[in-house]
């Protein structure tokens, strides 16, 4: 089973800028020609080893944090993007697509930049369409499609992927803040309650919630009140993000700045998702939980036992395991619902994720859903060859009460074959049996696999 090439042609093209370092001085300190770093910066030769080494030592950089491939989610896009019929008379190839990733990463960023606000101007204008035709009550005012929450949470997941989802100085702040809280003597919950008085005057009281809030704060009375409906671990995470707010006030104000979102509302939701990281760290301290995850074997079940946490919490955090010289398998995430909107993605692993529409139906994240609870094991391999190790579990969510909906999603957590021996659910399958591997793809629309039966219905 094969392993990826390493390309990081835009990365070091980048660093080698921001350095002021000409090709040609690089290339002397490598001891290459600089035609042939020339190639190396547009893609189209890999670095070896040595090179890799020589790179890092010069750069003063981690090594593995060098050798992460950052192009990999963009082309993904990029691909996925130019696979729309709107694209349909130019006779774009993957060699373009690859080509331009390398080269001008940038345009690329800018091209789906724009493609996501036409993706969901066409949305709202269909909307808007259906509300005419049906005569629907309401506003039809146009809406603006940079508010829309998922053309938010796209640029925000952009930023978060490019940040390989790891911030140092929100882990730092959040062990001072579980320090003092550990101090206490008392069960997580109640410290986190008695730190948020001390330190910002503000009490948290669980009670009765309408079934769609899980909080609500009053910032005049300084009371935070969290829904009974919650479970505990939803009790904690809630406390712990808006302890964020305040404890990690500063950390998160640097990130947003450095972001550059012009628009208030990104910035905001951006706000957010980083006390939502603050929250896991307060609840997954990065020490003590890649410890145990290595000791378990990333065994989720016993994570959520010793963390007590949800299992969405636990995968989560395990994408979040990068610091340099202590990190965690390379994973990736996903979550989807029963129709297979995929809602959540992050790629370290470098499969690749649909950003437009579903993933393939082939994936076990949709297996997942005919065996609700179950951990559903696949060795799947995509058309380039790769092979990834991947499992997924369906989760439920919602107020448990008569007549009221619950919603179901299912959560995806993978990585490469050659980390697979250290999952404990390797252990389950023949890793060796090239019979077991089941062929997929990105999503239809770009899929490579002529021969596949649910492509060719599509």
């Amino acid at each position: 089973m094969s392993q990826q090439a390493l390309y990081i042609g835009s990365k070091l093209k980048k660093l080698r800028r921001d350095r002021n370092i000409n090709q040609k001085n690089l290339a002397l300190e490598l001891g290459i020609s600089a035609s042939y770093l020339n190639l190396i910066e547009r893609n189209r030769r890999g670095l070896t080893a040595n090179l890799l080494l020589k790179l890092a030592d010069i750069f003063d950089i981690n090594v593995n944090e060098l050798s992460q491939n950052t192009d990999v989610q963009l082309t993904n896009d990029l691909s996925e993007l130019l696979a729309d019929d709107i694209f349909a008379d130019f006779a774009i190839t993957n060699q373009d697509i690859t080509d331009l990733t390398a080269e001008n990463p940038e345009i690329g960023k800018a091209m789906i930049r724009l493609f996501d606000k036409y993706n969901m101007r066409q949305k709202q204008n269909q909307k808007l369409i259906n509300q005419f035709i049906t005569g629907a009550d309401g506003e039809a005012a146009m809406i603006d499609s940079e508010a829309s929450p998922e053309y938010m949470a796209e640029l925000v997941s952009d930023f978060i992927q490019s940040q390989s989802n790891y911030f140092a100085v929100l882990e730092q702040a959040a062990e001072r803040v579980r320090l003092d809280v550990d101090l206490m003597g008392e069960g997580l919950f109640h410290g986190l309650k008695a730190f948020a008085v001390n330190s910002f005057a503000i009490r948290t009281i669980v009670t009765e919630l309408p079934d769609d809030e899980s909080a609500q704060f009053d910032g005049d009375t300084g009371v935070l009140n969290i829904s009974d409906f919650s479970t505990e671990q939803s009790q904690i995470f809630c406390l712990a993000e808006h302890i964020g707010l305040y404890a990690a006030k500063n950390e998160i104000d640097d990130i947003i700045e450095g972001a550059n979102f012009e628009d208030e509302r990104i910035n905001n939701y951006l706000e957010q998702v980083l006390s939502r990281y603050f929250a896991a760290c307060i609840m997954m301290p990065y020490d003590g939980f890649l410890k145990k995850a290595k000791q378990t074997r990333y065994d989720i079940d016993l994570l959520c036992h010793y963390f007590n946490v949800s299992f969405e919490q636990a995968c989560h955090r395990l994408t979040s395991m990068q610091k340099p010289g202590s990190k965690a398998i390379p994973f990736h995430f996903v979550r989807t619902d029963i129709a297979g909107h995929i809602s959540k993605r992050f790629s370290l692993s470098g499969i690749k994720i649909p950003r437009y529409g579903t993933a393939c139906p082939r994936w076990n994240i949709y297996a997942a859903f005919m065996q609700p609870g179950r951990i559903n094991v696949q060795l799947s391999e995509t058309p380039d060859g790769q092979v990834y190790f991947c499992i997924a579990r369906t989760i439920t969510k919602g107020v448990r009460r008569f007549g009221k909906p619950l919603r179901h999603f299912s959560i995806g957590l993978g990585c490469k074959y050659i980390h697979a021996k250290s999952m404990v659910y390797s252990d389950s399958v023949d890793l060796k049996d090239a019979g077991q591997l089941v062929r997929i793809g990105a999503t239809c629309p770009v899929c490579q696999r002529h021969n596949c039966s649910i492509h060719n219905i599509h």
